[in-house]
């Protein structure tokens, strides 16, 4: 079963790893239904947030994979409700 998820991820210098964060979310684009992102140019850090559906390893792993790049700290709230 699959739920709604947000995840929210902030930059530190953003320059070092927007393309690989970016290359990341691409990778798993089938569950990205938005994404909104500000930049605070002055202070060198972009916050990113992604609202998602899909099975819980997907949110996971996407998770996981934007937490492992230097520079990105992620945190993730997940839906207690399952949704078809």
């Amino acid at each position: 079963m699959k739920k709604i998820a947000v995840i929210s991820a902030i930059l530190e210098e953003p320059k070092h790893c927007q393309k690989e964060f970016n290359d990341v979310i691409s990778n798993f684009k089938g569950l990205i239904k938005g994404r909104m992102g500000i930049p605070f140019e002055e202070e060198g850090i972009a916050v990113i947030s992604l609202t998602v559906v899909g099975e819980l390893n997907d949110i996971n792993s996407l998770t996981g994979k934007l937490g492992n790049i230097e520079h990105v700290s992620v945190k993730t709230a997940i839906s207690k409700k399952e949704i078809q």
